[in-house]
């Protein structure tokens, strides 16, 4: 069974592996990769160190994995999907999320990786306790 969510941040050796694998015997035109960021942001005064993420697992395997079938069912143009989800503590600055699409064209690719992402956000249950530098934490949307 595919794994959606992994224990690490999403790193370059990551980003490689996968788009190895995506192109494996594919014979599209493109590819279109979204990596997701955690941002250094400043919330009521506070700066954002990392956030930990957890999810119960069984449940956003099951979400992710009816996300990506639906896209596949709606897009025609496109071929395969990939998606990681990093759990435990990202530092901001690292990343936390990696789609990447393989398409014969651009242009279903780019619209069916926004609706990915969109998807992932509404749907799927991962939880963010936000860290700040201070120490102090929040927990996220």
């Amino acid at each position: 069974m595919e794994q959606f969510m992994i224990n690490i941040p999403i790193n370059s050796d990551i980003v490689t592996e996968n788009l190895n694998l995506i192109n494996e015997k594919n014979n599209c035109g493109g590819q279109v990769l979204f990596l997701g960021t955690v941002r250094a942001d400043n919330i009521q005064g506070k700066t954002v160190k990392q956030i930990e993420y957890s999810a119960y697992s069984e449940m956003a395997e099951s979400e992710l994995l009816k996300i990506k079938t639906l896209v596949l069912t709606k897009y025609d143009d496109v071929k395969k999907i990939i998606i990681k989800h990093s759990i435990g503590n990202v530092k901001a600055g690292e990343n936390s999320l990696l789609v990447i699409i393989s398409s014969g064209h651009r242009k279903q690719a780019f619209t069916a990786i926004s609706e990915i992402v969109d998807l992932i956000k509404l749907n799927v249950p991962i939880w963010k306790k936000v860290f700040f530098e201070d120490d102090s934490f929040t927990w996220g949307e």
